[in-house]
């Protein structure tokens, strides 16, 4: 473009005027091109508000709400005046980014610089109340409008069902001028999102009587909403519907067809989707990538992430939740630090994912350095990535650090408490445990079934037999909880840990009359068998469990050792023969320590490791002083 000087009067930068390099930017962020978009930008250096406009909304169009703040923010600071349409782009950026507060202050400037009266800043501003879950404010801009449109309308319709208020959004709904198609789906996908799916199915009949037609946005809304349901029925029939319809074809619906078949685990169905899909969006290749993760093939996922031509962030967070999914911890942490890398920003699921990564691999220096790009990026508030950190920690060996993101979380759900008791009783801290339990009480959170199975879980291990008796009582008298097979069979663990046989099997006695009896409660009443030599009650237990689940090796090594603890060679003979039969293996016993982020596996029966002998020369010096703690104030 050359290098000639600005000049002021006739508004020329770098060779072409002002409203040139407007278009020329404007063109630029159309292509993708948006770096080149505002390096033009930036060299502009006397800019009217048609210029901030079109880096505004060029940012805004390719989803990069972040800099769209950034930028309006630098516009204030340079005292150029904003009109409606800047307003618009950034209250667009603040209701994709969730951010109620910023979206607040950006109504006051709106009001402050007479734009209130602006039909699409008021439509803008309901929607971002809308997206932030704040329908009672997007009510009061409606109420305040002079002049409404079907935009308004649809934007507080949609205010309503997204905070699930669908009395209020009803009103809405029939009270609106003109019903178009998007009040409709806007109905059908709110009521989908939230598992109401015969009403989704009721209002679908309905459009149809009152002679509008479902497009795609009907038919993607309604296969995503069955796809949330136990039963496949549905979701079968609706695809046969598009299919007569001749909607198969858009893409919105051929991608929401795709999650479907992905969720219900039918990979081929999602296979076959994709390669009928002419079009193909990077929802449908993230769509593959998440199929292959489902069924464990790693491989293939890489290879379709590798193919698609273009990777967003649930792309690069498909592929980490997919392997932390699939216990590849390395690689969805190697990934994530490709994804820092391709300058990718994360978002709290992808956050979520690898610190699930860190927890199965149990690294916490990893874990860490996730911790601080999480506060570098601001996602710290977040609670599903505060639960995340509780769970890291915790699973990780730093029982105060969990402890400490626990105390971090604002706003806690009931899985915050949940993941902060699992990690109490974990480590052993039945006290800490039952006062998060009474705590969590008095705030006014009512404990769930998982709850129940974390206390429950502590006093087995423990040996809080009576605590947990009136935990498993209180389950169904105090708070009208189903006793399920998890919580047998911690309670039958508890009893059988401690000496209360003939109670434990008098409880999976009276569990089996009206349940049927899991592999998992057999065990653990087999276990308990072992540790207190019940001989008869476990070998009519082992021998039950060789034919009910034959290809568990579990239970012919219970078996086994507790024939050989009774003197039975000739049995625990037989018992490994028939399991040899089978093909089983015994799952070799395996731990593994993190010394300077580099992890150290052992094995049982390994002994390859280079300081092996030093090892074992510590380990029986530790065994000597558990065994002797009277001589432990010695130096060696």
């Amino acid at each position: 473009m050359g290098s000639c000087v600005f000049n002021v009067g006739n508004h020329y930068v770098h060779g072409i005027n002002l409203f040139q390099a407007t278009s020329k930017i404007v063109a630029l962020a159309k292509l993708g091109r948006i770096t080149s978009a505002r390096n033009l930008f930036d060299k502009i250096p006397y800019k009217d508000t048609v210029a901030w406009n079109a880096m505004l909304s060029g940012y805004s169009q390719l989803g990069l709400h972040q800099e769209v703040l950034c930028l309006f923010h630098r516009m204030r600071i340079a005292n150029a005046r904003p009109d409606h349409f800047t307003f618009t782009s950034v209250l667009s950026a603040c209701a994709d980014l969730g951010e109620l507060r910023g979206g607040m202050k950006i109504h006051a400037q709106v009001v402050v610089s007479g734009c209130q009266s602006s039909l699409p800043v008021n439509n803008s501003l309901i929607h971002m109340y809308g997206k932030c879950l704040s329908a009672l404010s997007a009510r009061r801009v409606f109420e305040d409008m002079n002049c409404t449109n079907e935009v308004s309308w649809c934007s507080l319709l949609f205010a309503y069902t997204s905070c699930g208020l669908f009395d209020a959004a009803h009103g809405v709904f029939d009270g609106m001028p003109n019903r178009m198609e998007i009040a409709w789906n806007i109905m059908i996908s709110g009521y989908g999102q939230y598992g109401v799916v015969e009403l989704c199915l009721g209002l679908f009949k309905k459009m149809q009587s009152d002679s509008h037609q479902p497009d795609q946005w009907t038919f993607s809304s309604l296969m995503n909403a069955f796809s949330e349901l136990k039963e496949p029925f549905c979701g079968y029939m609706m695809h046969g519907f598009i299919i007569r319809s001749g909607w198969v074809e858009a893409v919105e619906v051929s991608n929401s067809i795709m999650s479907f078949y992905s969720k219900l685990g039918s990979h081929n169905d999602v296979i076959k989707v994709f390669e009928s899909t002419e079009i193909r969006t990077q929802v449908s290749w993230n769509a593959m990538i998440d199929a292959h993760m489902k069924i464990g093939d790693t491989h293939e996922a890489l290879l379709a992430f590798q193919e698609a031509p273009e990777k967003n962030v649930v792309s690069w967070t498909s592929m980490i939740t997919g392997y932390a999914r699939n216990r590849h911890g390395e690689q969805s942490l190697s990934f994530f630090v490709d994804m820092m890398g391709n300058h990718i920003q994360p978002d709290d699921f992808t956050f979520g994912a690898v610190l699930h990564a860190c927890s199965t691999l149990a690294t916490l220096g990893h874990g860490k350095m996730i911790h601080g790009s999480i506060m570098r990026c601001g996602f710290h508030a977040y609670v599903y990535v505060g639960n995340g950190l509780v769970n890291m920690y915790a699973k990780c060996g730093d029982i105060q650090g969990s402890n400490s993101a626990f105390n971090d979380i604002l706003e806690k759900d009931l899985v915050s408490w949940n993941t902060m008791l699992f990690g109490f009783g974990l480590h052993g801290l039945a006290t800490q445990a039952l006062e998060l339990y009474e705590e969590m009480a008095a705030s006014g959170l009512k404990p769930d079934k998982v709850t129940f199975i974390g206390l429950l879980m502590t006093c087995s291990h423990l040996g809080l037999v009576e605590k947990g008796r009136a935990l498993f009582e209180s389950m169904v008298s105090v708070h009208g909880l189903s006793h399920e097979t998890e919580h047998v069979t911690c309670m039958v663990d508890l009893l059988g840990r401690g000496g209360y046989m003939a109670q434990a099997r008098e409880l999976v006695e009276e569990y089996s009359r009206t349940c049927q009896v899991e592999t998992g409660l057999l065990e653990a009443l087999l276990g308990a068998c072992f540790a207190h030599s019940e001989v008869r009650m476990g070998a009519n237990l082992g021998e039950y469990l060789k034919v009910f689940e034959p290809r568990k090796e579990m239970s012919y090594v219970l078996l086994s050792n507790l024939y050989c603890l009774s003197g039975q060679w000739k049995e625990a003979e037989m018992v490994r023969k028939t399991m040899a039969d089978q093909g089983l293996k015994k799952m070799p016993g395996c731990s593994w320590i993190e010394v300077r982020n580099k992890m150290t596996v052992f094995v049982a029966g390994d002994h390859s490791h280079p300081y092996m002998e030093e090892l074992y020369k510590i380990l029986n010096f530790l065994r000597f002083e558990m065994r002797h703690p009277c001589f432990s104030g010695f130096n060696n």
